[in-house]
């Protein structure tokens, strides 16, 4: 495996610059639900595909599962207390639908909205705004043998607890994201059937699923809307495919562009076909040529919906795609280096993917956007100092950094960063296997140690700048 030298990279690729970021410009940390929360079967919770899914023998590396994770449920205040060290000036977080409903509709769980309400009061308290997302793949099981998402009154489910939500916290939130990277719980959870649910589905059951989240989307933004005030803003968080030219060579960020919105066989990394109808619409033409014909009835007539106005747009990136220009307009894949740097999850480091797709992303949609997941898993451990010293988690900060700045420079409309994730946690089906976070989470004994990074990423928070 390839190693990511920091000092070797920042200075190939020009990434030890300095680079100031607007005024406003907002510095964040985010997590969700069923990777740091713990407590999934106390007070009132319901259970989740998630907590199902990980009593599946061999699903997940040596049998671990969310049900203790952080522990976050036991140690919200002295996290956000780690939130406030770092400087945050922003924490988004995930709200667990079985937590407020346990069997997914019907009676709510007091205690569950109690326990995000006490968040809330100890963000604000602290200074730091909340971004809460709705929905971050842990779907009520109640809900899943009902359905799911192939079944058309899941729109409806998750409206209601969405109304719920802004009901009782959007007198101090106001900033919501209504569903988290659709084309991933969707693909590896009931395609590949490698995440919760487990399913294996065909491909019109696919485009079903993905037309009625899409719905789901639309009519939470419109239960939202209904239940606050003017100051809310009401977004979403996507991931899809970071292309990124091969060169600087107008054919290829033609071609590049042209990659990064086409609908090809890989639909569950298209971008279009999931941006298009929230931002323009209209499914785009090229997919609706492959796919139409399994749009699920009425799927026209849903656009309205879908295409109620947002305030913004959160995109997470961690890696990309190199393209280049084919002969006749066409472009191509071309293939990393054996050598180029990988992260411990063997994702290969591309910090111009945060350029460009900041910069394709404003081009197409004209809409604010934020950065609503960025980082990388590194080999963490606790040094004999005491201390978690992890520089290739630095120096990766600082080329995508260097990188976004670039493109705010350039002109795309990016109003905010979020790195993920704020702790160490349960990493879906790679289980307590990759370390993300700022903050070194021992899972034995729920220690918490801030890492080289949490300070060097205070420092940028405070001057506003990478250095």
């Amino acid at each position: 495996m390839a190693i990511f030298l920091s000092h070797n990279f920042l200075q190939q690729y020009g990434y030890d610059r300095t680079m100031t970021f607007p005024k406003n410009f907002v510095w964040g940390a985010a997590t969700s639900a069923y990777q740091i929360e713990g407590a999934a079967f106390e007070d009132g919770k319901g259970l989740s595909i998630w907590d199902e899914f990980c009593r599946t023998p061999g699903a997940i590396p040596n049998g671990d599962t969310g049900e203790i994770a952080c522990d976050h449920y036991h140690h919200f205040r002295g996290d956000v207390q780690l939130m406030k060290q770092i400087g945050l000036q922003a924490y988004r977080f995930s709200i667990s639908w079985a937590r407020i409903f346990p069997s997914g509709t019907g009676q709510i769980n007091h205690q569950g909205i109690d326990f995000y309400s006490s968040l809330v009061d100890e963000l604000l308290a602290a200074g730091i705004t909340p971004y809460a997302t709705l929905f971050h793949w842990d779907l009520p099981l109640g809900i899943q043998e009902r359905g799911g998402w192939l079944q058309r009154d899941s729109a409806g489910w998750f409206a209601d607890y969405a109304h719920v939500m802004t009901k009782h916290l959007g007198d101090r939130v106001k900033n919501w994201i209504t569903i988290n990277e659709p084309t991933i719980f969707l693909k590896y959870g009931s395609v590949q059937g490698i995440h919760a649910p487990g399913n294996h589905w065909s491909e019109k059951e696919y485009i079903c699923a993905a037309h009625h989240v899409l719905l789901s989307h639309g009519t939470a933004v419109q239960a939202v809307r209904a239940a606050s005030d003017a100051q809310t803003k009401i977004g979403f968080a996507f991931v899809g495919s970071a292309m990124v030219p091969a060169s600087p060579a107008d054919d290829d960020v033609r071609a590049a562009k042209a990659a990064t919105f086409a609908v090809g066989s890989d639909l569950e990394f298209s971008n279009a076909w999931w941006m298009d109808p929230i931002l323009l619409g209209s499914y785009p033409e090229d997919g609706r040529e492959r796919y139409g014909k399994f749009l699920p009835a009425g799927a026209a007539a849903d656009l309205r919906v879908i295409h109620e106005p947002v305030d913004f747009m959160g995109f997470n990136t961690y890696s990309g795609i190199k393209i280049a220009a084919e002969r006749g307009g066409g472009f191509r894949e071309v293939p990393f280096a054996k050598d180029h740097p990988v992260t411990a999850f063997n994702w290969y480091v591309v910090p111009e993917s945060l350029y460009w797709t900041s910069r394709f992303f404003t081009e197409r949609y004209h809409i604010p956007l934020y950065v609503t997941e960025n980082g990388m898993s590194n080999d963490d451990r606790v040094s004999v100092d005491g201390c978690v010293h992890d520089p290739e988690r630095i120096a990766f900060l600082r080329s995508y950094l260097t990188r976004l700045g670039d493109a705010v420079a350039d002109g795309a409309d990016v109003r905010g960063y979020f790195h993920w994730s704020l702790l160490d946690n349960f990493e879906w089906a790679a289980g307590m296997t990759q370390r993300f976070g700022l903050v070194y989470v021992d899972f034995a004994t729920q220690e918490r140690t801030l890492k080289d990074s949490a300070d060097w990423y205070r420092k940028v928070i405070e001057a506003n700048r990478i250095y």
